[in-house]
């Protein structure tokens, strides 16, 4: 297994990284740390600067991705690539494809004032286009102490692609080893397409109730018997508050699903999953959509 980190000299891209070593050590994955560069420009512009900017540029990049390959613990392999590509979003997504990674890791854009999650240009084009897993790194996870993932939750709702969440969500935790959290989310603010005209905030709990039951008897006809999983309902006036009233610890990760909005096989982060980036303070995966049949 191979996981893409999108690599900056920066606190995010040190964010990135640290993610995706913990992804790796957890996953027995390697790393594949890939800084994307502006192709080089014509000939005649070239010459007429003397190509000093662009040989230099190039150069320092090399530097920083063999210092970045350098962090990596001992254990986990690491190889740089540096590609050149108009596109951040695109050159990240070309690299994926041809390594046939598992999944693309990405840290928090600059310094938002709300949480600590902020997206870029670039994780939000990722994140609208992706065709494969996106891990989301908050702001200072290269602090973080732990070594691997303590527990992965996994947020499922009722709408089509959950299936292939919870699969996904299922292969990882059982590859790894990690106990898993089945979380139901109970916002009683209006959901289009989930909440129905005759819907009150009982028959809604009801109905998450027993959703959230057979998914843990999925779970768990699927998993080894004894493997740590459990299943959780939280309700709140709205998707914040609900996801603020569960318990989170360091080295935690959880799984979302893209938005009904997604093309097959495509990422597209859903306002439910928008709404969540600004509390959680653990990362996130955002799941492509499930392919049609």
């Amino acid at each position: 297994m191979r996981l893409v980190v999108a690599y900056l000299a920066t606190p995010s891209g040190e964010d990135g990284l640290a993610l995706g070593v913990r992804l790796a050590r957890t996953l027995n994955a390697a790393l594949d740390i890939c800084m994307v560069l502006p192709p080089d420009r014509p000939l005649a512009e070239l010459i007429q600067s003397n190509a000093s900017y662009d040989d230099m540029l190039a150069e320092q990049a090399h530097k920083w991705l063999a210092a970045a390959v350098e962090s990596v613990p001992d254990g986990i392999e690491a190889t740089s690539h540096l590609i050149f590509n108009e596109s951040f979003a695109e050159g990240l997504l070309e690299e994926a494809n041809k390594i046939e990674a598992a999944a693309i890791v990405v840290g928090a854009a600059g310094d938002g004032l709300i949480g600590r999650h902020s997206i870029g240009s670039v994780t939000s084009d990722l994140l609208h286009s992706a065709n494969v897993p996106l891990a989301l790194a908050p702001r200072g996870e290269r602090h973080s102490k732990v070594a691997g993932i303590r527990e992965v939750t996994c947020a499922i709702g009722s709408r089509p692609g959950a299936d292939l969440l919870l699969d996904t969500a299922l292969q990882a935790s059982e590859a790894s080893g990690t106990p898993l959290r089945l979380v139901s989310l109970i916002a009683l603010d209006p959901l289009e397409g989930v909440r129905r005209s005759d819907d009150t905030a009982d028959t809604f709990r009801e109905r998450a109730v027993v959703h959230a039951h057979e998914n843990l008897k999925i779970a768990k006809s699927y998993l080894p018997e004894d493997f740590p999983v459990t299943s959780v309902i939280t309700d709140g006036p709205t998707v914040e508050a609900a996801v603020n009233k569960l318990e989170w610890h360091d080295g935690d990760l959880i799984m979302v699903g893209s938005s009904r909005l997604a093309q097959p096989r495509r990422l597209f982060l859903g306002s439910t999953a928008a709404k969540m980036l600004r509390v959680l303070q653990v990362p996130m995966v955002v799941v492509p959509k499930e392919e049609l049949k």
